[in-house]
């Protein structure tokens, strides 16, 4: 998955997406355009937060309106979004993997959906509410009581982002989602066809190699995109390029790398020394015994990993942490894991843009300093401090609403254990 949004974004089409959708906007939406944007940015991984919000800056200000709203609203949703939206990148893959190894500490856990797609409906739905409150947020409460900006947004010493297209983006921008448009097609045709090989057992879609197969099949729809936006845009002028821009991608995850072996060594011994089933099964009798073993059970669990979110704030190392307790704890308790996870990623989201140990944050006040030059940490902190609660309060509403009508959370994936 990493090799492959690697040739969507190192072609430039990540980029030009964003700046097609954010430039189009009418002033008027432009809050909750930059905000819907800002949910789906996870598929950039890492990249989202550079390059989003300076170009939310720009937007609202070719706009007319104040670019530090643009900027602050923008990091805001990409993080309070970060785990949620239509989108599905490399953070999906590693949130799956893990919860795939951690399930199958328990028999039970064998028969449980853990693919790329466990939490689809649930994040695609979630996108959406979250970027109607944060363009809400961002244009009736923070704008309105920012100063006026006394910078022009320039850097002096790099030269500063635009969203202006060039024709050659636009037309590659359009070929790639025709080409994306007819792979679909295909993918879907024969999924679709009776007796198809990706069909599962007695013809079912579901389950079926498709959603076994989920990352070979998006690995295609990004690959295709990549290099026929690169060809037409002319970001991939030699045979040579597309190999080494996913050589590229793989040499900026050696850190993720390092981090997974650790994982990986954290995990096996958990399930061979049955600490972790020890731990599960004391945990689930605890809930029992306190009477928390439904949607309650799942708020608390929230409000923890919402707490040790602002101490660890690699969302991975986090997950790696907490998975193999309460995985299986939940398991117990007959929940699934697609459920638990869907309960991570609220809290893993929440108060992500307020931790002090989010590097991310200080770039966001460099940049902020480009038009308010004496803003400090804590005038950013404060200004991101309004999104927190009501992001948590909807990420928890759209989990609810899940839950108390029994919901799949994914293809495949429903609440409780099968």
């Amino acid at each position: 998955m990493m090799m492959a949004v690697g040739v969507a974004e190192r072609t430039g089409l990540l980029e030009t997406a964003v700046k097609a959708t954010i430039a189009r906007a009418p002033a008027r939406l432009l809050p909750y355009v930059v905000a819907f944007v800002a949910c789906q940015g996870h598929v950039m991984s890492d990249i989202a937060i550079l390059v989003i919000p300076p170009l939310a800056a720009l937007a609202f200000k070719a706009a007319g309106r104040n670019p530090v709203a643009g900027l602050v609203g923008a990091f805001a949703c990409v993080c309070a979004g970060y785990s949620a939206g239509f989108t599905v990148g490399a953070l999906d893959a590693l949130y799956a993997g893990i919860t795939e190894k951690v399930a199958a500490a328990l028999p039970m856990g064998q028969e449980a959906p853990t693919h790329l797609l466990v939490n689809y409906f649930f994040t695609a739905s979630a996108s959406v509410v979250l970027a109607l409150i944060g363009g809400f947020l961002t244009a009736r409460v923070l704008e309105p009581r920012l100063p006026e900006p006394t910078g022009d947004g320039s850097s002096g010493d790099e030269e500063s982002p635009t969203t202006e297209i060039s024709k050659e983006q636009r037309r590659g921008l359009l070929l790639s989602a025709a080409a994306v448009g007819v792979y679909t097609a295909v993918v879907l045709v024969v999924w679709l066809l009776p007796g198809s090989p990706l069909r599962g057992e007695g013809g079912a879609l579901i389950p079926s190699p498709v959603l076994s197969g989920i990352v070979p099949l998006l690995f295609g729809a990004f690959v295709i995109a990549g290099v026929v936006y690169g060809v037409a845009a002319r970001t991939v002028t030699h045979k040579n390029d597309v190999p080494k821009m996913m050589g590229e991608s793989i040499t900026s995850m050696s850190g993720y790398i390092v981090l997974i072996l650790v994982i990986a060594q954290f995990i096996a011994v958990f399930n061979w020394s049955n600490v972790g089933t020890l731990l599960a099964v004391k945990c689930a009798a605890l809930l029992e015994s306190a009477g928390l073993t439904g949607f309650l059970a799942l708020v608390l669990f929230v409000l923890v990993v919402t707490l040790l979110n602002m101490l660890i704030s690699s969302g991975s190392a986090l997950w790696s942490l907490m998975a193999p307790v309460f995985v299986p704890t939940f398991m117990l308790i007959g929940m699934s894991p697609a459920l638990t996870l869907a309960a991570f990623r609220i809290a893993d989201s929440a108060t992500q843009m307020i931790t002090p140990l989010n590097p991310y944050l200080f770039l966001s006040l460099a940049l902020m300093r480009r038009y308010e030059p004496g803003a400090q940490l804590g005038t950013l902190m404060s200004r991101l401090a309004i999104y927190v609660v009501p992001f948590l309060v909807a990420w928890l509403a759209v989990l609810g609403i899940f839950y108390a009508f029994d919901l799949p959370l994914g293809p495949g994936a429903g609440i409780e254990m099968p």
